[in-house]
């Protein structure tokens, strides 16, 4: 396997600082992933955190169960289930919204990341750590996980997606999407992919995934557990309602002590804006931060005086209302993004959570409300990032001697000064010759018409300009032509820029999984799960 380090600036200037260990950032959360010691004091305060609110672990291993065996998972992942109602055993946990077949490679890349460090800290320890994949299946933003992208043969970036099967704002989880979308869906899939060796067996398993009515939730997890359960990555979806039972009591608290807890965040917001740094979100004073199940809808809840309400109005509960609610039916009441690491470290042993930069910002506003409900965030992890080079374009990047800072920060000027160098007509010194002895000549003549009369000067001046602008359409027409000779070797350029930085963004934000796989087989993403690899947030190029 041929892989090379390399610094992508993160787009968070806090991941940024806390992955370097800078001080100001690092002071945000009580543990720091580069520190040996920090991983030792974790663990040390998982054993002794008698005080600290938790799930009964043999409940949750049965829901675990449960959940797993519904969506097909390994035999090795249930081992690991198991292994999650011995009180010695620890846990590794990240997530991420259910993307159609699989969402982005960053998905990929979190769960190998994920693996990665069960793998790492069981053998450190010598007890077992097991690796999780939480699912953000309660998450409505359906348009956010509907498509993927892919680099079509054209070398255009096509879009593929499904519609919403209701319009309703609700969970993903609750929105099973018909058979004909889900085999529309495969076609265009199927239509987009190259022919190759591992193409049929590709779509046959995304077709088995997306079987029986299923959400885009049931389907990525029928996928995921394809493709790593052999490794025991254990799934869990947020919107199981065998997950919202066992989330019962700490609603509950969540509900009992929301203004305080509401206070707590706006505190660690005060850290962060102190610490001189953005917030990635916003904290509302009358944020209850849980969402609730009403009119079809997932709507989120703010408080009033003594009440519950949504923005509009269109459901108002008491707090013994809402309280009863958690207790009654509590999956009618959902995490938002600042309640969710709450629910996260209620429910597992979590000795690190593994986060993409935005996830790192944003948990950095949860430090105090952890400590709120006796509590301790987490050791924070960045993921692991990627960007997946394939022989011909390595190649073709040596042809024209590109790297990747050039296609990341100079990619057009490499380019044109690449077709310039092509130029033996030497046609842009040319042509700047032939306007400079013109303007030399011609301009002089124009300003002496001036004591003719001023009219003839001005129309002097409109004609000399006139006349240079017919020798710059000739340039930019030349110019044309010539590259015209250079097609293959621009579209070669395009190709290297589209694989890099699609839409200026990483590769692993904008594509989906399921070309290279078909391209390669999972050869290469068995190499990424199996080869240690450092989680030290640097960006790193793999070549295939």
């Amino acid at each position: 396997m041929q892989m090379e380090t390399f610094h992508w600036k993160k787009n968070q200037q806090l991941s940024e600082d806390y992955i370097a260990g800078k001080d100001a950032a690092k002071a945000l959360f009580p543990y720091h992933f580069g520190r040996e010691e920090d991983w030792q004091a974790r663990v040390s305060w998982l054993d002794g955190a008698a005080g600290s609110p938790r799930v009964d672990r043999k409940r949750l291993v049965d829901t675990l169960h449960a959940y797993n065996l519904r969506v097909g998972n390994s035999g090795a992942a249930m081992r690991h289930i198991d292994a999650l109602g011995d009180a010695q055993t620890l846990a590794i946990v990240g997530g991420q919204q259910a993307g159609l077949f699989g969402g982005e490679l960053l998905v990929l890349y979190k769960a190998i990341t994920i693996l990665q460090l069960a793998r790492e800290w069981s053998h450190k320890l010598q007890r077992t750590v097991v690796p999780i994949f939480w699912i953000a299946g309660e998450d409505h933003d359906f348009d956010e996980v509907n498509h993927i992208n892919v680099l079509s043969n054209t070398q255009h970036i096509e879009k593929l997606k499904v519609d919403h099967p209701t319009g309703l704002r609700t969970s993903v989880s609750r929105l099973p999407l018909s058979a004909e979308a889900w085999e529309e869906a495969l076609n265009k899939l199927d239509s987009a992919l190259m022919d190759t060796e591992f193409k049929a067996s590709l779509i046959a398993n995304l077709r088995s995934a997306t079987e029986d009515g299923a959400t885009l939730s049931d389907a990525f997890a029928r996928w995921m557990a394809m493709l790593f359960g052999e490794y025991g990555l254990v799934l869990i979806d947020a919107d199981e309602p065998g997950v919202r039972a066992l989330e019962s009591s700490m609603f509950e608290m969540i509900i009992d002590q929301n203004e305080s807890f509401a206070g707590a965040l706006l505190r660690s917001q005060s850290d962060v804006s102190g610490a001189g740094y953005g917030i990635q979100a916003e904290i509302q004073e009358d944020g209850a931060n849980l969402f609730t199940f009403a009119e079809g809808q997932r709507l989120l809840l703010h408080r009033e005086s003594n009440y519950f309400a949504d923005k509009k109005n269109l459901i108002r509960f008491s707090k013994d209302d809402l309280r009863d609610l958690a207790t009654r039916k509590p999956e009618r009441l959902s995490n938002n993004v600042m309640s969710r690491p709450l629910m996260q470290e209620f429910l597992f042993p979590v000795l690190a959570t593994v986060l993409g930069p935005g996830e790192i910002a944003y948990w950095a506003l949860t430090k105090q409300a952890f400590e709120h409900f006796h509590m301790r965030m987490p050791i924070v992890a960045p993921r692991l990032e990627f960007t997946l080079i394939e022989g011909t374009i390595k190649k073709q990047m040596d042809k024209y001697d590109f790297t990747i800072n050039d296609v990341l920060e100079r990619f057009d000027e490499k380019k044109q000064a690449w077709l310039d160098a092509q130029d033996t007509l030497r046609l842009n010194d040319r042509f700047d010759e032939v306007k400079e002895s013109f303007r030399s000549s011609y301009a002089p003549l124009v300003e002496s018409l001036s004591a003719i009369n001023p009219g003839v000067k001005k129309l002097g001046d409109t004609n000399l300009a006139k006349i240079l602008e017919q020798i710059d359409y000739l340039h930019h027409k030349a110019n044309e032509a010539s590259h015209t000779q250079f097609d293959a070797a621009i579209r070669q350029l395009e190709r290297i820029r589209l694989t890099i930085f699609p839409l200026a963004k990483p590769q692993e934000r904008v594509y989906n999984g399921c070309a290279y796989l078909n391209r390669y087989g999972n050869a290469w993403l068995h190499s990424l799960i199996e080869t240690p690899i450092p989680v030290d947030g640097l960006h790193r190029i793999y070549h295939l």
